[in-house]
């Protein structure tokens, strides 16, 4: 794993974004060998981190057999292509990651078809250099046009793929507000929060059903709805995707028609665990990603979850 230390931040801070990285590979399934930091007045034009710490990087690839490199910045085209080539092992950046984590967890068809839109208006910016790749899998006839490259066919094909996807989610959109409009006049109110703070089991436990939880980020994808009753009041309660500091903007932009729910909610549930070293930023995360998704302000309850983990600090 690799981070930076941008600008005013500390080692400190940058210790704690990868020891989130660390967890996002581990939820991916993967294992995290060693981290790399570098202090950067701004990361380097071509390879990101500079020419010093790339050769500290290669020499630990090639020395410790590691297969994958993780950035916990968003890389460039060719920051990615010139890194890998460097390496000689395959690079991916936080974004990508989370990308992967949403296709492993995608379980409906509404939530598969957002998670690939997000993950083909990724790709397509990055395809310079990884057509082979991609031709390796299409392999159809009259894909290619006489006299046209690779790379452009590819690039064609994607586009085509991203206003297909966006044309199915249209129409899933579509029925999904057939559905909330079927729902009568009952309050609804809104989980939100950073990923893993506990929404789902909170769901369970006010609902008493069995929504999927777990202690692994990004563990619930599809909204969830399910009405309660505390004392004679009924209520809607939805459960929605966990927030993350530099969440993907093609994937904000995807799973907004799932975040319909909180744009029909009357009240929203902000939930917090005040255990966590940095819940103050996660709630500044959770604020600002809200802010993007919302066109008007709801009321927000703060609700502190894992109480029983908080340790008060003098």
């Amino acid at each position: 794993m690799v981070g930076a230390i941008l600008g005013r931040q500390t080692e400190e801070t940058v210790n704690e974004y990868l020891d989130e990285l660390s967890f996002l590979v581990e939820t991916a399934g993967g294992e995290t060998l060693k981290r790399f930091t570098q202090k950067l007045d701004k990361p380097d034009r071509a390879t990101f981190v500079g020419k010093g710490k790339l050769e500290e990087l290669q020499a630990y690839v090639k020395e410790s057999g590691a297969d994958l490199v993780v950035f916990d910045d968003e890389l460039s085209a060719s920051q990615h292509r010139n890194i890998e080539k460097a390496l000689g092992c395959r690079v991916i950046d936080r974004s990508n990651l989370i990308l992967d984590i949403f296709a492993l967890r995608a379980r409906t068809a509404h939530a598969r078809t957002q998670v690939e839109l997000a993950q083909y208006q990724y790709l397509l910016p990055r395809l310079a250099g990884m057509w082979t790749h991609l031709e390796r899998q299409k392999g159809g006839i009259g894909l290619k046009g006489p006299g046209e490259k690779e790379i452009e066919t590819d690039r064609r094909i994607v586009r085509d793929k991203i206003a297909l996807l966006k044309t199915k989610l249209k129409q899933i959109d579509k029925q999904k507000a057939t559905q909330r409009s079927n729902r009568g006049s009952l309050v609804r109110v809104a989980l939100v929060g950073y990923t893993n703070v506990g929404k789902s089991t909170l769901m369970n436990l006010m609902s008493k059903s069995e929504v999927f939880a777990e202690d692994k980020l990004f563990a619930t994808l599809d909204t969830t709805v399910r009405k309660v009753v505390i004392g004679n009041l009924p209520f809607l309660l939805s459960d929605t995707v966990g927030f993350i500091r530099k969440l993907p903007h093609h994937l904000i932009e995807s799973f907004k028609s799932t975040l319909d729910e909180l744009r029909e909610a009357d009240i929203l549930l902000h939930v917090v665990d005040i255990s966590h070293p940095n819940f103050e930023e996660q709630i500044a995360v959770v604020r600002e990603t809200l802010a993007e998704i919302l066109d008007n302000e709801k009321q927000v309850i703060m609700v502190f979850n894992k109480i029983d983990n908080y340790r008060f600090v003098e």
